[in-house]
């Protein structure tokens, strides 16, 4: 199987690049499993951003969150990465991966 590209919508890969060391580490192995068409080891489906939407949990020095699509034929889409401050995630944050999935394409 081929490694899928990465694209990152918006500013996610500035975000990303903001992460602490470490847990930018793990977000990387994560998303190269992701590439690789594996599960990354922590991550749920956000059916409230849109169809095939999921999120990547990295629990190391803190609460971080990558918000992604794999399920399009191009590419997988990085379409927000943030820290994660409380137990319910941030409207804002909610808001904004939608509309960067709907500007790659992506379908609620």
């Amino acid at each position: 199987m081929a490694v899928k590209e990465l694209k990152f919508a918006g500013l996610s890969l500035d975000d990303l690049r903001n992460f602490p060391e470490e847990a930018r580490r793990v977000a990387g192995f994560e998303l190269r499993a992701v590439q690789n068409g594996l599960e990354p080891r922590d991550w749920k489906p956000v059916r409230s951003i849109g169809s095939g939407v999921r999120e990547i949990r990295i629990h190391v020095l803190g609460e971080w969150r990558i918000v992604y699509v794999a399920n399009l034929a191009d590419a997988i889409y990085v379409l927000h990465a943030f820290q994660k401050k409380s137990q319910k995630t941030n409207k804002n944050d909610i808001e904004l991966a939608r509309k960067r999935f709907r500007e790659i394409g992506g379908k609620l």
